[in-house]
């Protein structure tokens, strides 16, 4: 019999290979166009909650520039709301996710 069996080993050569069968339960979401980076939460949270993820994550990717010294990179986010430059060592309270 081996370690399929006799009838399922049939049925499972004839659409996918061992290694298609082992790999799936792995498969990671890929990104979607829509909501993208957000998709890899999947449809479990709804269109709506991904696309207010993908608001905050993008303006939150960006490179953020410091209001006293102007350079663009250097801040660094410490905790919600508080963040420090870098390069004039300036620390700061601003809004949670970027700074406006």
């Amino acid at each position: 019999m081996g370690l399929w069996g006799s009838l399922v080993a049939f049925e499972l050569w004839e659409f996918a290979t061992p290694v298609q069968i082992w790999v799936a339960p792995f498969y990671i979401m890929p990104r979607t166009k829509k909501v993208k980076s957000a998709g890899r939460f999947g449809v479990g949270y709804g269109k709506r909650v991904r696309t207010k993820l993908l608001k905050i994550e993008s303006k939150q990717r960006k490179k953020q520039i410091c209001p006293f010294c102007k350079k663009e990179k250097k801040l660094k986010r410490l905790a919600t709301g508080i963040w420090k430059c870098n390069y004039c060592g300036k620390k700061f309270a601003s809004d949670a996710y970027y700074i406006e």
